[in-house]
């Protein structure tokens, strides 16, 4: 592996011969061998370069915690929070544009970024927080997996916990025949779940201007209409996707000059769009399927009861039911793409982010085992102990999640209200004491005056350093660097990324 400064952006040529460059000249020549070449032309071609990356981010949206979220949804209030779907949808597609274009122009991706501005003690909170969210977004990919392996060839879910873990580390050490293969290996999972999904609404056959209505007409109506639509845009913003976004458009070598640098960044939002609208439509499909099957008159009470409490292993029975044993087939086989799929991008997710908050290089397989046990081991816990009744219940709670600005102060606003919503309700129900309840409350409204103000810190905050762009457009800007001496921050090698995400042969992949 490389040292802990080769985590930085590079430029092989000197700044002085830069400033002597014109701008539709590379600026920058890389000497990584290991990547996916984009020609220097300016052609709509060079698309098919940048496909790949998009579709392992949308997994995280069709995750299984996603397919319980979404069933919930429609067997609760039918097809009235489809819209969440689409505002949610269009949401992740600005934020994904960002975190994409963060890698394109810097070089480095967001955990590095981080680990670069912030002192030692934030940076190693926010490496715990983020641990912690993708291990919360990591149990309901294995669990979802064990379920549908459960259903497929009626293997214990604590058993198909273990099988997922160990088919996981199988598919990651397909990563060596290259990056290419990698990326068509979950983009035939995608379209596998649409292909399913697809098939699922034709045998529900909704009524499509209901459809229709509940996409582009806004309401919350019905009890815990507002709960439901909390989690569907909860599930819908995925924070592990940032960090894996940023680092993933790092296995493209990108003409460094100002237009192959915003060509890249089109690219990117173009190719992030048609991953995001196949994950849309998947989503569209699961709630479709169950506000059709959930509302119809022919249901009997153990059906009524289950979409009551819809959790993945009760839709398996209801589809079968209702629809048909191929619904249910089919069903299964989307779920297993997603778990399957999703742990794997889960994975990474995990080893960029400890490589970027720690600069800890670790052997390949040892980064995919430590990353794997921190959500197969509570799952296994909880399969055994809880069965599958646990199991679903850890997927529900697991699904929450935050970004930046905008929708972040959007995502942050609903974080506290259901915080505080739970909190409230648990101390109203709770058997202790006054005095007990008084205390606890305490205690919960401490931690998120503490979240607040850790927000706060990092929003307030001066910057350490601007972020050093890959290309520096102007003469005025190349001779501050060089006054600054910022110009050996360039000439170092960035091969540590492409070594730890995506080890290829040795020959140069280049695209025509």
């Amino acid at each position: 592996m490389a040292g802990s400064a080769s985590s930085q952006p590079q430029f092989m040529s000197s700044m002085n011969n830069m400033g002597n460059s014109s701008s539709n000249e590379p600026l920058m020549e890389d000497s990584d061998v290991n990547k996916i070449v984009v020609p220097e032309r300016t052609s709509w071609k060079n698309l098919f370069a940048y496909m790949g990356p998009g579709f392992l981010v949308s997994i995280a949206y069709i995750d299984p915690g996603n397919f319980e979220t979404d069933l919930q949804a429609g067997a609760d209030h039918k097809f009235e929070l489809l819209w969440i779907i689409l505002v949610a949808s269009i949401a992740a597609l600005i934020i994904q544009s960002m975190a994409a274009n963060l890698g394109v122009v810097t070089g480095k991706h967001l955990a590095e970024h981080c680990r670069t501005e912030y002192e030692k003690v934030p940076n190693f909170i926010l490496w715990i927080l983020a641990e912690i969210a993708i291990v919360a977004c990591d149990i309901p990919e294995v669990i979802g997996t064990a379920f549908a392996l459960n259903m497929l060839f009626h293997i214990p879910v604590w058993i198909g916990v273990l099988l997922t873990g160990l088919s996981t580390l199988v598919l990651l050490a397909l990563q060596q025949y290259g990056v290419r293969k990698l990326e068509f290996l979950i983009a035939f999972l995608v379209f596998t779940i649409a292909g399913c999904f697809l098939a699922e609404l034709g045998y529900a056959k909704p009524v499509a201007s209901e459809v229709l209505y509940g996409l582009f007409v806004p309401q919350l109506k019905g009890s815990g209409s507002t709960l439901v639509a909390i989690s569907l845009l909860g599930a819908m913003v995925m924070p592990h996707n940032l960090f894996l976004h940023s680092a993933l458009v790092l296995s493209r070598k990108v003409p460094r000059s100002v237009k192959g640098i915003k060509e890249a960044c089109r690219f990117y939002m173009i190719e992030s769009g048609i991953a995001l609208v196949v994950a849309f439509l998947i989503n569209l499909s699961i709630i479709a399927v169950s506000g059709s099957v959930c509302s119809s008159p022919n249901l009997s009470p153990d059906d009524v009861k289950s979409c009551q409490d819809l959790t993945l292993n009760r839709a398996s029975f209801l589809l079968r039911n209702v629809l048909g044993n191929w619904s249910s087939k089919l069903f299964a086989i989307a779920l297993l793409a997603s778990g399957q799929s999703s742990t794997i991008t889960g994975t990474y997710a995990g080893q960029y982010v400890m490589q970027g908050f720690l600069d800890l290089r670790l052997k390949p397989w040892l980064r995919n085992l430590l990353t794997r046990s921190l959500a197969i081991v509570p799952s296994l816990i909880v399969a055994l102990i809880g069965g599958s009744s646990g199991a679903g219940e850890l997927i529900i709670i697991t699904s929450l999640a935050a970004t930046t600005w905008i929708i972040g102060f959007l995502i942050m606003g609903i974080n506290i209200y259901f915080l505080v919503d739970k909190l409230i309700s648990v101390l109203v129900h709770s058997p202790l004491k006054v005095v007990g309840k008084v205390f606890c409350g305490i205690l919960g409204f401490s931690g998120m005056l503490l979240y607040l103000a850790g927000i706060a810190y990092l929003i307030i905050r001066k910057n350490k350093e601007a972020s050093h762009l890959l290309a520096l457009t102007t003469p005025e800007s190349r001779q501050m660097a060089n006054e600054a001496g910022n110009a050996s921050v360039y000439n170092l090698p960035r091969d540590d990324i492409v070594s730890m995400q995506l080890p290829q042969r040795t020959t140069t992949t280049d695209v025509d």
